[in-house]
């Protein structure tokens, strides 16, 4: 039976990992905790995005060589054909990507067949009162068909019951309040390359105003279409968004030298800077799925085993102490599951194989410094027991 692991190996399939050999790989979407590893000159192999993800990448990259880029429309399940290193046979491997309502582009993969059924969730909101999440949870169920999940990667970043958050939607107009409290103040709104734009729409067709963005973000915009309520003239509007960095309690003290200004951060982590009386605000939105969103999640899917993606953080996130009982198995992994943790530099990875009914898990974890605005992340990849072969540089995909 093939295994799901991510130490280094040759393997099959590759989900958010770049310098390391297999036969596929998969990006869940482009911000740049998923992408390490991938630059313009990479060519390991046949590169399985989102059409949105896709263009996003060959502006991000420019030069990237667009042959090897398989994009893969959200809702629709093609198979994989793959060479087993075991005995040169074909293996088939059914692959559904599904919108993980996180930014862009952003997609969740279910991977089933030969290699049993796995979902890896990338970054994702289960926000159940948005529309889009429902039409996710409907083509996850569709693609299931009844069919139980091995395992679960999870994007555990806010795994605690302490990550209570509004929905997007009401967290963007506690933004339009605040800028609307301050009619005589610039306002600088601090964001990523890629994401919240949802946000800055709500924003700009409240205010009837356009928003200020860096030339880089411009062109982002410009390519979802989104560029006319957008400039980078800060004549025309009074309300700018900024590289998230830049938002430090003395750039906002320089900035009210030449005019008052107020600064909002839209994140589910404290924020530092946090200090309303000081002109500084923090709102609690988030492209990622609360505690309450994920214990809903776990409800739906209840797998077999569960693996959180994100591997560090300021408290306890580890999915299998929050929803271990829902796994149907004492803390997920239980008796005839022989269970092997070792602690070592390097990369976090989980291997699963199956024989006799019965599975073995390895796992391998990564022991890091504590960050709380920028935490650890890591992919998966899928390797065939006792693999040794030579990555081919193509695949075939086919609806």
């Amino acid at each position: 039976m093939p295994r799901f692991s991510s130490p280094v190996g040759n393997g099959l399939i590759a989900v958010d990992r770049w310098t390391e050999p297999s036969q596929a790989y998969f990006l869940t979407h482009l911000h740049s905790d998923h992408t390490q590893g991938l630059s313009v000159h990479w060519s390991r192999g046949p590169l399985f995005c989102s059409p949105i993800t896709a263009r996003l990448l060959l502006c991000k990259f420019k030069g990237f060589d667009a042959s090897l880029i398989r994009d893969l429309e959200a809702g629709s399940t093609h198979t994989l054909s793959l060479i087993s290193p075991l005995n040169g046979g074909e293996v088939k491997v059914r692959v559904t990507p599904i919108d993980a309502n996180h930014c862009p582009g952003s997609v969740m993969y279910l991977f089933q067949g030969e290699l049993g059924c796995v979902l890896y969730t990338g970054d994702f909101r289960w926000e159940l009162t948005s529309e889009r999440a429902n039409m996710s949870k409907s083509t996850l169920l569709d693609a299931l068909n009844g069919e139980k999940v091995d395992i679960l990667y999870l994007d555990n970043t806010y795994c605690n019951p302490c990550f209570s958050f509004p929905s997007r939607r009401d967290a963007a107009q506690q933004v339009v309040d605040i800028i609307e409290k301050h009619p005589d103040h610039e306002v600088v709104i601090g964001i990523d390359t890629l994401g919240k734009e949802h946000l800055l729409l709500h924003i700009s067709e409240s205010l009837k105003t356009k928003i200020w963005v860096w030339p880089e973000r411009l062109e982002i915009m410009d390519l979802l279409g989104l560029d006319e309520l957008f400039t980078t003239d800060t004549s025309q509007t009074r309300i700018r968004a900024v590289p998230r960095y830049s938002l430090k309690q003395n750039n906002l003290e320089s900035l009210n030298t030449i005019f008052p200004t107020i600064a909002i951060m839209p994140t589910g982590l404290p924020w530092s800077q946090n200090s309303p009386e000081k002109g500084a605000y923090t709102v609690q939105y988030t492209a990622h799925s609360s505690f309450l969103e994920l214990e809903e999640f776990m409800k739906v899917i209840r797998p077999s085993i569960i693996v959180g993606i994100v591997s560090s953080s300021y408290c306890l996130i580890d999915p299998k102490h929050h929803f271990g009982e829902m796994c149907g198995i004492n803390n997920c992994l239980t008796k005839g599951h022989n269970v092997y943790f070792k602690v070592m530099k390097g990369s976090h990875g989980f291997k699963v194989r199956k024989k006799k009914g019965k599975t073995k898990v390895l796992a391998s974890v990564r022991r890091s410094g504590v960050n709380i605005v920028r935490k650890e992340r890591r992919g998966v990849k899928i390797e065939d027991c006792e693999s040794d072969f030579e990555v081919p540089i193509g695949s075939d995909c086919s609806s």
